[in-house]
């Protein structure tokens, strides 16, 4: 996206899947408000640097959002081993002014008009579930919303995190049933 500072800097911040782990950069990788969610290096195609990073037999998922990354490793490494190739990896790519992301076609919205129950859910994900989610490394975006049940979609740290389902059910669902008890009865992730 843009042309990095030659000085690039990160550092690491942990969050509740043990085996993800987020390298926070000093500027924006991607647009803000896209994720790029890598789960192996098949579906990498025009992110170079993801493809890297899937180079090392220890990465199982790559994530891209904001000015972060979110490495999962495979659960039979410690971080401690590994941390520092990373780091070094990703500095040493972003000072090198490539493109984390090469080319993207951003969704089209959809076409029908949002219900007033389904805003309200959006706004509810914008404002309360988002930025939480964000902070500990992974997105969650809508999907649908029918009979009382919203699905969403969990990408980065959230994909395969051990606690990502109390998460969903204990937190966010509970939030959703009591700011709008009478059109949310559960939430699912996909």
């Amino acid at each position: 996206m843009n042309n990095l500072p030659k000085s690039v800097h990160i550092y690491l911040e942990s969050n509740p899947n043990p085996n993800s782990l987020k390298f926070v950069v000093n500027d924006m990788l991607v647009p803000e408000g896209f994720s790029f969610d890598f789960p192996d290096k098949e579906s990498a195609e025009g992110a170079p640097l993801a493809q890297e990073l899937f180079d090392y037999p220890f990465v199982e998922r790559v994530f891209f959002m904001s000015n972060f990354v979110t490495v999962t490793k495979k659960e039979d490494v410690e971080w401690i081993e590994i941390q520092s190739i990373l780091k070094d990896h990703i500095r040493k790519y972003l000072e090198s002014g490539k493109y984390v992301i090469e080319m993207y076609e951003p969704e089209a919205p959809a076409a029908e008009e949002d219900t007033e129950t389904v805003q309200k859910i959006k706004t509810i994900l914008e404002e309360y579930i988002r930025p939480a989610v964000e902070q500990d490394g992974g997105a969650i975006t809508y999907h649908s919303y029918n009979d009382g049940v919203v699905r969403v979609r969990l990408q980065g740290s959230c994909s395969g995190c051990p606690s990502s389902m109390i998460t969903l059910k204990a937190g966010i669902e509970n939030l959703f049933r009591r700011m709008m008890p009478d059109e949310v009865k559960a939430v699912e992730a996909f």
